[in-house]
């Protein structure tokens, strides 16, 4: 009779771990699923700059170095442009575009920043003789 019950046990148990794990997997395939969709809603292009930058797309995944150096994610090597000249980062759902006390400053629609800026679909970008626009997908 005890045989019985351990048996009906054990057959309850792996059940209830079945059921579990199931609803882990399912759980973490939708998160897995909303931070792809999340994470790529910008973008930026190169329209100007030199041939080698004209064309790029990179989409915003996390934060995104412009400068001269090389180990910055958008290199841009021209004279005007700092090392490190400027920084987007996603703040939830927006795109925010700060300078790093570049020397001559960065241009968003034309106008020098002086502070972080929330950018909107369609602006412009300029860093030294660079031009990105923005666009969110």
């Amino acid at each position: 009779m005890i045989d019985l019950m351990l048996f009906a046990g054990r057959i309850v148990l792996v059940i209830l771990l079945f059921l579990f794990l199931l609803a882990v997997t399912r759980t973490g395939i939708g998160l897995v699923r909303g931070q792809r969709h999340d994470a790529a809603i910008w973008s930026v292009d190169v329209e100007k700059g030199s041939r080698a930058l004209r064309g790029l797309h990179v989409d915003m995944l996390g934060p995104v170095i412009i400068g001269r150096s090389p180990s910055s994610d958008i290199v841009i090597d021209e004279a005007y442009v700092s090392a490190t000249h400027a920084r987007f980062t996603l703040q939830g759902p927006a795109l925010v575009l700060e300078d790093l006390n570049s020397t001559n400053g960065t241009l968003v629609n034309g106008h020098p920043i002086t502070r972080p800026v929330t950018l909107r679909d369609g602006d412009e970008v300029q860093v030294g003789d660079a031009i990105m626009r923005v666009s969110r997908q």
